[in-house]
């Protein structure tokens, strides 16, 4: 009767489907099934008798994910799937806490509130309290609660160790105070409530442990430990639990995502009864060696080896670019090959490890006239911290924009409130003013906004672009506030990549006028209009174009983390110099490049049957130059799945924009050039980033991958061609 739901399953999926009665951890590669073996395994359950639809709780992380776990079911079974207890952590905390609202302390009728209702309920308790905002910042209460809920304390058990932190926790405790009263949860209450309710209501909780008979849970890897403390509670003596994740995948450490969870649960409930799905049905030999010799570096991993009975494919394209543009250059072209060749657009991404790397390749792109969708995200003009920025910068060159004032008058926070600039615009309005005009003969708080411009302006007067927006960033309160905000360090990122943006539009700008044949008087005529003005036009026509609507074939540009999960035909992996991927943050962090080295896995494994990965010699970084080394995860890669594009001699990739490596000074015949990958017996490999002195007195700085940066001579360095 169920054979047919066995029909092409390999072995080790096969096993998982037809577990008997008993928990157990599907250790499940990338491209193994693992959503077709859990689906497989509940329609299996249910068609030979060993539980109804009733007794079944599956979870998972995304609202996609469970109604596609639905609709797998549904196509495989003549049932109905509405009543079966199948979603999200915080949407089944939801159903619990509705079907038991009186005994949860809630109104039948009670409201979520999402991100932004939960900071606008902050600020109304702050000012109800006569709190100091600029000392305790709405977002930064907010973070303190969410941490808190997340990891199961409310706010008599927060970790609170001096005056900062205990005020902190009095206005949590506030807060939860203010919610009950107004009959409101927010999303993290949903989760740490339905846990409180089934922890403390011992009849409740083993009326759902007799209820479920089999739990089931996908990507378990990115459970935190609150999660599985509520999974926990639903597991009776009686529960057969399966859980299915990889731990090589776990990259939401950032989100309180424990990987550990997944070695604790095989002690707790599998007792050793681990299957893993290793055969991959997703990429070619060659990309799945790649990652498996990559992640076999982490010590900390349950341990798995992908492989594939569809032959080892193509070899893995590595490029070597002079500069982030003759990157950008060269996927482009590549782009347009395999499109010529009869790839769709659609089905080739482009992924970076941080969001402000997209601006480059969307220049690129939009010169090329490539259509391209940034998914998961904004394209880099579109962003929330660009726009702020673009606004300050159109108040200097035209003060009469309403819009850029609105955006930016109370951004960052100056107290300007609503009532204020309701009485601003009343004023504007009567005389027929701008906003702006309004403001300048107005006092108080918006007078000083205004003042801020002028002196932002005065101060850039004599500047180049990119260090007039250097500048605007730094004034206008942007950095610090992002620089304060938790999650504000990929903002940041972007912010100094809009400097970058400026200093290559110069750079661009002044070649076209070169390149032009034109007169001198010609060209001051044409480039009369300033820069600056020419630089907003340029971002304007950058942000409205090029980016593809929906069901239109474009190429996919996304972070790593949002490519978990997807695949693509093609796939081009970008930026991979150290600091950069892995990036400079992990080495601060416990475990921090094991989960870099996670990341990268992942990003391979999108591939099905090309993939690229390439690095730059130099990146403009905060508008100047930086020489950066290849990324040690390429070092880790197997030389013989490996094809190398080019030697830094080949001229077959470059680009026409690449810069020209420092000419060797004159009477100096020693070979050696800035740019030069080479090899010390001592300090490693590094890169060249300066050239001094002549004969046997010349010197080279030379930026080391482990041993920093250093000055060597020549004449005893004993370098030698990396």
């Amino acid at each position: 009767m169920s054979a047919h739901l066995l029909e092409n399953l390999n072995p080790e999926q096969r096993a998982a489907v037809t577990l008997p009665h008993e928990s157990a951890l599907i250790l499940a590669g990338a491209g193994s099934g693992k959503t077709r073996v859990l689906t497989t395994r509940i329609a299996w359950l249910i068609q030979t008798g060993q539980v109804s639809p009733h007794g079944i709780l599956a979870v998972t992380f995304t609202n996609k994910a469970a109604k596609e776990m639905l609709v797998r079911i549904s196509a495989m079974l003549p049932i109905n799937t509405r009543g079966m207890w199948v979603g999200t952590f915080h949407g089944l905390s939801n159903r619990l806490l509705r079907t038991h609202w009186r005994e949860a302390g809630l109104p039948q009728s009670f409201q979520i509130l999402d991100s932004a209702d939960q900071l606008s309920a902050i600020k109304r308790l702050m000012k109800s309290m006569n709190v100091d905002t600029e000392k305790y910042e709405p977002k930064k209460v907010q973070w303190f609660i969410n941490g808190n809920k997340e990891a199961g304390r409310r706010a008599r058990d927060a970790d609170a160790y001096d005056e900062y932190s205990m005020r902190l926790a009095e206005l949590y405790e506030a807060y939860d105070a203010q919610c009950q009263r107004e009959g409101v949860a927010d999303f993290p209450e949903l989760l740490l409530r339905s846990y409180e309710l089934l922890y403390r209501n011992e009849p409740l909780r083993q009326h759902y442990q007799d209820r479920f008979r089999h739990i089931l849970i996908d990507e378990f890897q990115d459970t935190n430990t609150l999660q599985y403390r509520w999974l926990k509670l639903f597991a009776g003596p009686h529960t057969a639990l399966f859980a299915v994740g990889d731990d090589d995948q776990s990259i939401y450490a950032f989100r309180g995502a424990n990987t550990a969870n997944m070695a604790e649960f095989e002690r707790e409930f599998a007792h050793g009864n681990v299957i893993k799905l290793e055969q991959n049905y997703r990429s070619h030999g060659n990309i799945l060696t790649a990652a498996n010799t990559l992640i076999a570096q982490n010590a900390h991993r349950l341990g798995k080896n992908l492989w594939t009975a569809e032959g080892e494919g193509e070899p893995i394209r590595i490029f070597e670019a002079y500069s982030d543009q003759d990157e950008a250059s060269f996927v482009v072209d590549e782009v347009k090959n395999l499109h010529r060749e009869g790839v769709a657009f659609s089905d080739m991404a482009l992924l970076y490890r941080s969001n402000a790397q997209s601006r480059v390749l969307e220049h690129a792109l939009f010169s090329a006239g490539v259509a391209y969708r940034v998914y998961g995200g904004l394209r880099f003009f579109e962003r929330q911290e660009i726009k702020h920025a673009l606004a300050y910068l159109r108040l200097m060159t035209h003060p009469e924009d309403d819009g850029a004032f609105l955006r930016v008058v109370n951004f960052p926070a100056r107290g300007i409130g609503a009532r204020t600039l309701e009485q601003l615009s009343d004023t504007a309005a009567r005389s027929g003013a701008s906003l702006w005009q309004a403001a300048c003969t107005s006092g108080g708080k918006v007078a000083g906004f205004a003042r801020l411009i002028e002196d932002i302006k005065q101060a850039t007067a004599n500047l180049t672009l990119a260090e007039v927006i250097d500048h605007v960033i730094e004034a206008s309160g942007l950095a610090d506030y992002y620089r304060a905000d938790k999650d504000g360090a990929d903002r940041l990122e972007n912010l100094n990549e809009l400097v970058n943006a400026a200093a290559l539009f110069s750079e661009e700008s002044g070649a076209e006028v070169l390149d032009s044949g034109v007169t001198p008087e010609a060209s001051a005529i044409e480039t009369a209009q300033p820069e600056l003005d020419r630089f907003l036009a340029h971002a304007a026509l950058e942000a409205g174009e090029h980016q593809a609507g929906a069901g239109h074939d474009a190429l996919q540009l996304m972070t790593v983390h949002a490519a978990k999960g997807l695949e693509f035909h093609a796939v081009f992996i970008t930026g991979l110099e150290e600091s950069l991927f892995p990036h400079e943050q992990s080495a601060h962090e416990e475990n921090g490049l094991e989960e870099e080295r996670r990341l990268m896995y992942v990003a391979i494994t999108r591939a099905r049957r090309r993939l690229y990965l390439s690095h730059a010699q130099s990146r403009m970084l905060h508008g100047q130059v930086r020489y950066g080394i290849p990324s040690r995860f390429l070092a880790e890669l197997p030389e013989q799945v490996l094809l190398h594009l080019n030697r830094r001699s080949d001229p077959i990739y470059r680009s026409v924009s690449e810069p020209a490596p420092r000419a060797t000074p004159a009477g100096n015949d020693t070979g050696y050039r800035v740019g030069q990958s080479v090899a010390h017996a001592k300090f490693g490999t590094g890169i060249i980033i300066d050239f001094e002195g002549r004969g046997p007195d010349a010197r080279v700085q030379v930026k080391f991958r482990d041993a920093g940066t250093k000055w060597l001579a020549l004449a005893y360095a004993k370098l030698s061609a990396a």
